[in-house]
């Protein structure tokens, strides 16, 4: 048997069941993203099967697998990967986390390509949608929850900053889930938020 064809035999199992649990990352396993890339034909032919697409972006430097969109007149299948319905603070902070990504590139990635925050930075994002007088103490509990989510999501990831602090690192997979289509229509959505949150602090 071909030597290559043997270690591709052991490789794509590895790469599926990685696939499988989540998002696979070059900076978090360097030997299996290489495999995923020269194996990635037939992954998609893998995964078509179960009704998945692989989601590949090599310059960022992430893969996941999604459902995939079913044309007209086709039958559904059962959905593999399940939505996950997320509450509306951590949608809007993943939204404000996506437009502070946006600006981060713009800006020409100063200091590194990695966009990581305090966890004040990330409370001052959210804050300027709150009523004046908001409880502090409150605010930052809040802000733990929903960041902690996001984190259960694997669109931020906690690291430890000097000193003992606590940074987030915004990962680039947001890109992929938060699209630029999506982040232009962003103050208009953000004017619904602003209102709804309002409505939400004046009914506690």
């Amino acid at each position: 048997m071909d030597t290559n064809e043997t270690s591709q035999g052991v490789s794509l199992p590895r790469v599926l069941v990685g696939l499988m649990k989540g998002v696979v990352y070059r900076e978090g396993d360097a030997p299996l993203w290489q495999d995923l890339l020269g194996l990635q034909a037939r992954v998609r032919d893998y995964v078509a099967v179960l009704g998945l697409e692989l989601m590949l972006d090599e310059a960022e430097g992430y893969a996941f697998l999604r459902t995939r969109l079913v044309p007209d007149g086709e039958p559904d299948l059962p959905r593999l990967v399940q939505r996950r319905a997320l509450s509306f603070p951590v949608s809007l902070l993943l939204a404000l986390l996506r437009k502070k990504l946006a600006e981060f590139d713009a800006g020409g990635c100063e200091g590194g390509s990695r966009l990581i925050l305090s966890r004040d930075e990330v409370v001052e994002l959210i804050r300027v949608f709150l009523p004046s007088g908001s409880n502090e103490a409150k605010l930052i509990d809040q802000v733990e929850t929903h960041l902690n989510k996001i984190i259960e999501l694997g669109f931020v990831r906690r690291l430890k900053a000097p000193g003992g602090d606590q940074a987030f690192e915004v990962r680039r997979l947001l890109k992929a889930f938060v699209d630029a289509q999506w982040l232009a229509e962003f103050d208009q959505r953000l004017a619904g938020y602003r209102a709804q949150l309002g409505e939400q602090e004046a009914s506690e």
